[in-house]
C-alpha cells in the first residue's frame, strides 16, 4: 500500500459523488429555457408559473427533510443511487407529460433527488477527503453544480436552434417532431436523462462513506478505505479522531439547539438563507425573460445565459483553486461585498425608462463571477465541515431545508414581485439582504481551513 495514499482513487470516488452537483445544476438551470414556452401552452398566471419554477423545489424540501434520516441509517451511498433513480423518472416524464398537472408532478418527484442529492453528495466527499485538500475537493461539488448549469444552458440554445431551423417539417411527423420541434421544452428536460443514468452506472462502482462505516461499528473496512486514501500514517490520526468523537454518544436532533452546536447551526442556516436570497436562482431560473425586460431577444437571452455560465464556471474553478489557501472567510465576506455592489449597479440600470441591453448582461456577468467566487463556492464546503459524525445527517437536513424552503419561496413570488414592483426593485432588495448576509458572515462564520472535521467541531464547544 502507497504510504502516501491514493490520490487518484480519492479523485475517482470524489468526482462521482460530485455527478449529484452536476445533475443538481442541470436540473434547476434546465427550466430558464422552458418558463416562457410551458407559460403560453398551457395559460398560467404569474403565481401559476411561480408554481411551475418551484414546483421541484418542493420536491427538494421533502429529499432535504429525508436524506439526512436515511443517509444515516441506510449509508450515503444506497440513497445517493436511490436520488439518481428518482433524476431519471423526472427527465423522462417533464419529456412526455400530457398536461400540466402531470408536468409539476414530475417536476416534485426530481427535486426530491435534488434534495437528497445537495445533502448527501458534499457530505460523502467530507468525508472522503484529508483535511489539507478537503475544501478544494467539496468545492468539486460546486464546480459540478455550475458545469450543470451550463450544460442545461448549451442543450437549451442547441435544441431551441434545431427547433427553429426544423419548423417546415410537417407536423405529421409526430411524437419526434413534437419534442423535438413543436414543443421544444420537453427535449430540454429529457436531456436530464443522460447524466442521471451515468450517475447512476458509476455510484455502483465507489465505496461507503469510511465515516458512517466506523460509525456502523465496521472499523476494519473504514480504516482500510481511509488508509488507501490517506496512507496508513494520516489515515491512522483520523481513524483515532473519529473515534473519539464517537465515544461521546450518538447524536440526537435536540443536541443541535445546544450550547456551541446552536451556533454552528445558526451559521449553516444562515448560509443556507442567504445563499438562496442573493437572487443567483432568480437570475439561473428566469435569466432570458429577465434579459428580456432588458430589450435582448429570447435566442439572444439564450446566448448571453451561456456567457453567464461559461463566468459561472470559470470563477468557480478560481474559487476551488484558492479556497484552501486564502481560506473560507475572505472568499465569503469579501466576495459577497462585491454581490451587494453589482445588485444596486443592475437595480438603478433597470430603473431607466431604456435599460441597455448589454451594459446589464456586463454586470450580471461581474454579478456572477462574484457570488461564484463566494458564498456559492464556499456553503457546500462549510456547512458539512462545522459538525461533527454523530449529527451530521441531520444537521446536513436542517442546512438543506432552509435552503430549499427559501428558494421556494423566491421562486414562487419572483415573477408576481417584479411584475408588482419592478425589476429594479427586485434587484434592490437581493442587495439590501445581501448586505446583512455579508454583516452576518463576518461576525459568526469562523476559519476552518486546514482542520480536521474533529478539530472543527472544538470550535463551537462553549467555553466552560
Amino acid at each position: 500500500m502507497n504510504k502516501d495514499g491514493n490520490i487518484g482513487y480519492l479523485a475517482m470516488v470524489c468526482v462521482v459523488a460530485s455527478l449529484g452537483g452536476l445533475l443538481f445544476g442541470f436540473d434547476t438551470a434546465v427550466i430558464s429555457g422552458t418558463v416562457g414556452k410551458v407559460e403560453t401552452q398551457f395559460g398560467l398566471s404569474k403565481l401559476e408559473l411561480g408554481w411551475f419554477t418551484s414546483s421541484a423545489l418542493v420536491g427538494c424540501i421533502l429529499g432535504a427533510v429525508m436524506a439526512g434520516v436515511l443517509g444515516d441509517k441506510f449509508g450515503r451511498k444506497p440513497v445517493l443511487i436511490i436520488a439518481a433513480v428518482l433524476f431519471f423518472i423526472s427527465a423522462l416524464g417533464c419529456t412526455i407529460p400530457p398536461s400540466f398537472n402531470v408536468l409539476y408532478s414530475v417536476r416534485i418527484i426530481g427535486g426530491i433527488g435534488v434534495g437528497i442529492a445537495s445533502v448527501l453528495s458534499p457530505l460523502y466527499i467530507s468525508e472522503f477527503s484529508p483535511p489539507k485538500i478537503r475544501g478544494r475537493l467539496v468545492a468539486l461539488y460546486q464546480l459540478s453544480i455550475v458545469t450543470g448549469i451550463l450544460l442545461a444552458y448549451g442543450s437549451n440554445w442547441m435544441l431551441q436552434n434545431y427547433s427553429i431551423h426544423h419548423t417546415g417539417i410537417a407536423e405529421g411527423s409526430g411524437f419526434i417532431y413534437m419534442i423535438f420541434v413543436g414543443e421544444v421544452w420537453r427535449s430540454m428536460f429529457g436531456m436530464e436523462m443522460v447524466p442521471a443514468l451515468l450517475l447512476l452506472v458509476l455510484l455502483l462502482f465507489v465505496p461507503e462513506s469510511p465515516r458512517w462505516l466506523i460509525q456502523q461499528g465496521k472499523t476494519k473496512s473504514g480504516k482500510r478505505i481511509l488508509e488507501k486514501i490517506s496512507g496508513a500514517k494520516v489515515a491512522g490520526e483520523e481513524f483515532t479522531e473519529i473515534l473519539r468523537s464517537l465515544g461521546e454518544g450518538k447524536g440526537r436532533l435536540r443536541e443541535l439547539f445546544r450550547p456551541g452546536l446552536r451556533i454552528a447551526l445558526m451559521v449553516a442556516v444562515g448560509l443556507s438563507v442567504f445563499g438562496q436570497l442573493t437572487g443567483i436562482n432568480a437570475v439561473i431560473y428566469y435569466g432570458p425573460e429577465i434579459l428580456k425586460q432588458a430589450g435582448i431577444q429570447f435566442e439572444n437571452a439564450l446566448q448571453f445565459q451561456i456567457i453567464l455560465g461559461i463566468i459561472n464556471l470559470v470563477f468557480t474553478l478560481l474559487a476551488l483553486l484558492l479556497i484552501d489557501k486564502l481560506g473560507r472567510r475572505p472568499l465569503l465576506v469579501g466576495g459577497m461585498a462585491m454581490v451587494v455592489l453589482t445588485l444596486l449597479i443592475a437595480g438603478l440600470l433597470f430603473l431607466t425608462d431604456n435599460p441597455n441591453g448589454i451594459l446589464i448582461v456586463v454586470v450580471l456577468g461581474a454579478y456572477i463571477a462574484c457570488i461564484a467566487f463566494s458564498i456559492c463556492a464556499v456553503i457546500w464546503v462549510l456547512t458539512p465541515e462545522i459538525f461533527p459524525n454523530r449529527v451530521r445527517g441531520r444537521a446536513m437536513s436542517i442546512a438543506a431545508f432552509s435552503n430549499w424552503g427559501t428558494n421556494t419561496l423566491a421562486a414562487y413570488l419572483f415573477p408576481w414581485y417584479v411584475a408588482s414592483f419592478g425589476m429594479h426593485t427586485g434587484f434592490f432588495t437581493f442587495g439590501a439582504i445581501c448586505l446583512v448576509a455579508t454583516l452576518f458572515f463576518w461576525k459568526f462564520v469562523p476559519e476552518t481551513k486546514g482542520k480536521s472535521l474533529e478539530q472543527i467541531e472544538e470550535l463551537f464547544r462553549p467555553i466552560s
